[in-house]
């Protein structure tokens, strides 16, 4: 896992530090200077701007101009506030102007086609949260130091600030609550399936789907089938037909109302419930949903309309949730938050999820194109292993299967929900580059744990 700090967690950490600041920043500047050489392809004939602002940032730019020109890079140093609104041609613009501080609005120069190096965050993008008001220099690959700076993570600074190095400088970032989630976590958290394992050994309950969405109970099933659970048994309420379902799914049919009670007897040889997918929002299909949720005693990732039901309610889904003896995965996207919570998530996603999951003392899996993953104590799971062709019908059904069958697997819940969307994120990526769908996903998921378990 990669630390991530605010920027002023990052403040707190320079002034803890032992070293002199010159110190620190000569380390900074170097590290700069290498990753300028490495995108330059050497050193012989290169050209090189450098834009410095006036603090800390601007001199990490100056201490990689000085190294830059005693490797013999022609270097021309910017000041900001003299930078003419187009650079001359060159190989390599350093971006040193704002760092993560920053707040305001600059304009930054025309450099045309060259490849930008930004020093710790492209300047104008907002540390904290990503945002941006007015212009940004987009960069090819930024540079930081010490730890991940959320504006990093979060669009459009995800975007902006192009393939991320994070350098080691000497300071201690102490104990953060917020990590990047990388492969080789994923990987190392990965349980194996013992010798002795059979069907029954992780087994996950779904209650999902109606007669307008009847294929989110079987991207859910088929999720949870793949991932590792050995037996997924279905249930759409009223569904007599089981046309649509994965062959190996067992269906238990429920009636069309009033169905809590029962499926609430069924739950005694499962490890997880997935409920919510495609169920509808029916007065009815929403009480009996509630029911479900708060009287199982599975561990439960409640998804999609599911939600919905525990929103729709005079006493609000937190205090419900906070009803629950068992784990909760709640797995809500923008629109999904804002019924649970009464307001959108806001710029800053880190914040939105965390105060979710402390009121309703539940992990939150807040989806998006960086995806935040947070547990009631406040500690933080950050993806970003997805990308935009997630933005499909059926794709958080999918997810919802996946995370069920980890936690039917004994995965911590706050690791499950994490792990959960780095492999349904890591599928995507192996997927078509346009053109993919939901159902895609299923086949791509054992591709992806084979990925993992070769890295283990």
């Amino acid at each position: 896992m990669l630390p991530i700090l605010t920027p002023a967690e990052m403040r707190a950490v320079d002034a803890a530090a032992a070293d002199d600041v010159d110190v620190l920043v000569e380390r900074a500047g170097s590290a700069v200077a290498r990753a300028a050489i490495r995108m330059l392809g050497g050193t012989y004939g290169r050209t090189v701007h450098v834009i410095v602002g006036s603090g800390n940032n601007g001199n990490d730019g100056r201490v990689a101009a000085r190294q830059l020109r005693d490797r013999g890079v022609r270097v021309r140093v910017f000041e900001v506030a003299s930078c003419p609104d187009r650079l001359p041609p060159a190989d390599l613009v350093i971006d040193a102007a704002f760092g993560t501080g920053f707040h305001g609005v600059w304009q930054p120069p025309d450099v045309g086609d060259v490849r930008v190096l930004a020093v710790d965050i492209p300047s104008g993008v907002d540390g904290h949260t990503g945002t941006v008001t007015g212009d940004v220099l987009a960069a090819d690959r930024t540079v930081s130091f010490v730890a991940l700076k959320p504006g990093l993570l979060f669009e459009p600074g995800r975007t902006l600030a192009g393939e991320l190095e994070v350098v080691d400088v000497g300071l201690d970032p102490g104990a953060p609550q917020v990590h990047l989630l990388q492969a080789s976590d994923v990987a190392a958290w990965m349980p194996p399936r013992a010798s002795t394992s059979h069907k029954w050994h992780a087994a996950v309950r779904v209650i999902a789907g109606s007669r307008t969405m009847p294929g989110a109970a079987a991207l859910a099933s088929a999720a949870a089938q793949r991932v590792g659970a050995g037996m997924v048994q279905w249930s759409t309420p009223g569904a007599e037909s089981a046309d649509r379902m994965p062959i190996e799914a067992v269906h238990r049919p429920l009636p069309a109302a009033a169905w809590a009670s029962e499926a609430l007897r069924t739950f005694d040889r499962f490890h997880a419930l997935v409920i919510g997918p495609g169920l509808g929002r029916a007065d009815d299909t929403a009480a009996n949903t509630r029911q479900v949720v708060i009287d199982s005693p599975l561990p439960v990732v409640v998804d999609g309309d599911g939600l919905f039901a525990l929103a729709w309610n005079a006493q609000g889904a937190a205090a419900l949730l906070r009803r629950r003896e068992a784990p909760t995965v709640l797995t809500p996207h923008d629109g999904e938050y804002q019924l649970l919570t009464g307001a959108p998530p806001g710029a800053d996603r880190i914040a939105a999820a965390r105060r979710l999951a402390a009121d309703a003392a539940a992990v939150v899996l807040l989806k998006g194109p960086t995806t935040v993953v947070a547990e009631p104590d406040g500690e933080v799971l950050v993806v970003r292993a997805g990308d935009e062709r997630l933005a499909t019908a059926g794709t958080g059904d999918v997810l919802a299967g996946v995370v069920g069958a980890l936690l039917a697997m004994r995965v911590d819940p706050f690791e499950a929900a994490a792990m959960g969307a780095w492999i349904h994120g890591r599928a995507a990526v192996l997927g078509p580059p346009v053109g993919l769908v939901a159902s895609d996903l299923l086949e791509l998921l054992p591709t992806v744990l084979a990925e993992l378990h070769g890295a283990a």
